[in-house]
């Protein structure tokens, strides 16, 4: 049986791994070339961590898997009637049809702008490598420009950072940078003092962290104001611009804050991929582009075409759709679902529908503080801590990294150092824009 997969993040590399000993041929279509493990995407961006510790080679996860085969290249079409999927290989331009026997698409979302796609440009997301070292070099270059600016209005400017968003990523993201200019830079520096800096998290709705209990979004909010972060609830952004980010309040009145960095981590919307799935079975997508998939994860009326991950909805045995929640656990438990029923369909034999196993969430939001609700148990601070340490370091793709970025985490507590903050841009900071 010939199965493609396309996507090499959680979901399609646990569906391909757990196909390991079955008798199949599998072809992992990703346009890049690793596997990146995106919790510790905002590490990059801070500079605790280098992009290398995080991202792995996806031939070298499966060089040992024989019936793998890797593909670089970037999906632009899908015929579920004729079973085949159009191509566009990478390295040539060339474009090329795959066939297969099963289909699994795991393509992930992206970051929501809400119909302000202008916004990116002076508001980048933190989904992607690219992402990640983009905006690390826009945060330190915003301390350089700082530096040299004789102007007190355009240097405050310079040291104000908005973060978009009140979820996980927003919240590590802001106390990073929080962390960064009051503890790593403060003695870097010879003209401006680095923890005069703003940080400003701005979420829409009357909490942090909506997706953990009440006690623990308080706590997260109590930590970051202990890093100097400003936390703005129930306030909503509505245009950024190269030199401010202006947010309106519930009452509707609006204000222009002057920063020339900003970080987007608002809302997600589904890979475009939903959508040409959807199109082709005939169905249609909700408001965030996700595409709904029968209880077995397949689409409607294609029992062998799998969607799975962020893109999806997954309808129950009653028949209406829900929403689970966009975090790798959800993609890796799905992967691993599908993977067993394609093997128990060789055997003749059946699976239950999709259950995912809810083991809880983690935040952390800077040194020693964090937060976790794991079945129920509330945590925070050191012990929420080292849970999130040892949970993420579990996950992490290849000892090698595991054992570099444990060494890495030890060498920071322990100097208050980041070892990777390099501006890998050419020219000025405001070369970004």
């Amino acid at each position: 049986m010939r199965v493609v997969v396309v996507g090499g993040g959680f979901g399609g590399l646990q569906c391909v791994k757990h196909l390991r000993r079955a008798a199949v041929e599998i072809t992992l279509v990703d346009r890049q070339n690793f596997h990146l493990f995106q919790p510790l995407v905002y590490q990059v961006a801070t500079g605790a961590l280098s992009a290398a510790e995080i991202a792995t080679p996806l031939r070298a996860i499966f060089k040992r898997q024989q019936n793998v085969r890797v593909v670089l290249g970037l999906v632009t079409g899908v015929d579920l009637d004729a079973r085949t999927v159009t191509v566009q290989h990478q390295p040539t331009g060339d474009a090329g049809q795959l066939p297969y026997d099963a289909l699994v698409v795991s393509a992930g979302s992206r970051y929501s702008y809400f119909g302000h796609d202008d916004w990116r440009t002076f508001a980048p997301e933190l989904k992607s490598l690219e992402g990640a070292l983009d905006i690390r070099s826009r945060i330190l270059g915003a301390f350089e420009a700082a530096e040299v600016e004789p102007d007190e209005e355009r240097r405050r400017a310079w040291l104000t950072f908005v973060v978009v968003g009140g979820g996980p990523t927003g919240v590590e993201m802001a106390g990073q940078i929080g962390e960064l200019a009051r503890d790593t830079l403060r003695k870097d520096f010879r003209s401006i003092d680095p923890r005069a800096a703003r940080v400003l998290l701005v979420e829409t709705t009357e909490g942090l962290l909506t997706a953990f209990p009440r006690s623990l979004s308080r706590k997260a909010a109590r930590s970051l104001r202990q890093l100097g972060v400003t936390v703005f609830l129930e306030q909503t952004v509505v245009d950024v611009t190269a030199e401010s980010v202006s947010i309106a309040t519930s009452d509707g009145t609006s204000r222009s804050e002057p920063a020339r960095t900003a970080i987007w981590a608002a809302g997600v919307e589904a890979s475009p991929l939903a959508t040409v799935l959807s199109v082709a079975a005939g169905g249609d997508v909700d408001r965030a582009g996700r595409v709904t998939v029968e209880p077995d994860l397949s689409l409607p009326g294609h029992p062998e075409a799998f969607a799975i991950g962020d893109m999806v909805r997954v309808r129950d045995a009653t028949g209406v759709a829900q929403t689970l929640p966009g975090l790798a656990p959800v993609a890796m438990q799905q992967g691993r679902y599908v993977a067993r029923v394609l093997r128990r369909r060789a055997d003749g034999g059946r699976t239950k529908p999709f259950r995912y196993a809810d083991k809880g969430n983690l935040a952390t939001i800077g040194r020693l503080r964090a937060v976790a609700d794991v079945k129920g148990l509330h945590l925070s601070g050191l012990v929420a801590w080292l849970t999130w340490l040892l949970v993420h370091l579990f996950y992490l793709i290849g000892f090698q990294n595991r054992l570099i970025v444990i060494l890495r985490w030890t060498v920071s507590f322990v100097t208050h150092g980041r070892g990777a903050r390099l501006i890998t841009r050419g020219g000025d900071a405001s070369e970004s824009r």
